[in-house]
């Protein structure tokens, strides 16, 4: 059985080898996912520019009232919509899905699914 460490340490590489070939601009920012044990992160990232343009959380109120567990699909489906919303809200309808590793599966699919419904386009 592989540990901890060792399935991150893994993720890292298959992060890195994903973002040689991904690249947010600002009219095509990247939406990056991360997934914590108790939280899920959800940020639009203009990489030519280093700047984060737009992020949402688990730990936003407007997700946190609307939910048990901060690391669970109803959870990720918020914040997907929520992260879509305010995007849009500042102009950006295009983006690059970045995995971050993870298999796109469980609560990183259900961010995408939901940025998707909302209005996002990737």
């Amino acid at each position: 059985m592989i540990n901890k460490g060792i399935k991150n340490k893994i993720r890292m590489k298959r992060h890195l080898r994903i973002r040689k070939n991904i690249v947010g601009t600002n009219e095509r920012p990247r939406l990056n996912v991360f997934r914590s044990s108790k939280h899920m992160y959800a940020q639009l990232i203009d990489d030519v520019n280093g700047h984060t343009l737009v992020s949402a959380s688990t730990l936003d109120e407007e997700v946190k009232e609307n939910i048990k567990q901060g690391a669970n699909i109803d959870a990720a489906t918020l914040v997907g919509a929520l992260v879509a919303k305010r995007a849009q809200e500042k102009g950006y309808k295009i983006v690059v899905f970045d995995r971050s590793g993870y298999l796109y599966h469980g609560r990183v699919k259900a961010v995408a699914e939901a940025a998707r419904e909302n209005g996002l386009d990737f």
